[in-house]
């Protein structure tokens, strides 16, 4: 189990390979990447900000949420901050388990948590301008609902 809030990239194929590699007892092994939308071609940068420590200590209850949910062999939450860049990966969830079901209702869950209520503060900046702190969606805010 492990939560990692960095600011430099990250390869995602080499995570989910050791993720997978580490998860011997493991049936199942879910990963999701998140990736900066290009927007059309308008967004020039993203901006991601959060507090140290606050965030870590958030994402690593969440994380144990997860696990006292469904049974997870494992959980791996890598989140980036700073600036990025449209097709850059911002972040990275993988849960273990022995069945399907728990590793993608786990996945699921801590994706749509960190959608909505994890601690970070996004700016986009756009062919004409910045347009400020990004607001969580109604339809992330759904999402979580379910949970």
């Amino acid at each position: 189990m492990a939560v990692r809030v960095q600011p430099q990239s990250f390869d995602y194929g080499a995570e989910c390979n050791a993720f997978a590699e580490a998860a011997v007892d493991a049936g199942a092994i879910v990963t999701f990447a998140g990736i900066v939308r290009n927007e059309g071609g308008t967004l020039r940068a993203m901006e991601i900000e959060h507090y140290p420590g606050m965030t870590e200590r958030a994402l690593s209850a969440i994380e144990g949420e997860a696990r006292s949910r469904w049974q997870l062999s494992d959980a791996l939450i890598i989140h980036r901050h700073g600036p990025l860049a449209p097709g850059e990966t911002i972040m990275m969830v993988a849960t273990a388990s022995r069945h399907r079901a728990d590793a993608f209702a786990a996945a699921a869950f801590l994706m749509d948590y960190l959608k909505s209520r994890a601690p970070f503060w996004k700016k986009e900046t756009t062919a004409s301008g910045s347009t400020g702190w990004v607001s969580a969606k109604d339809a992330d805010e759904a999402a979580l609902k379910r949970w």
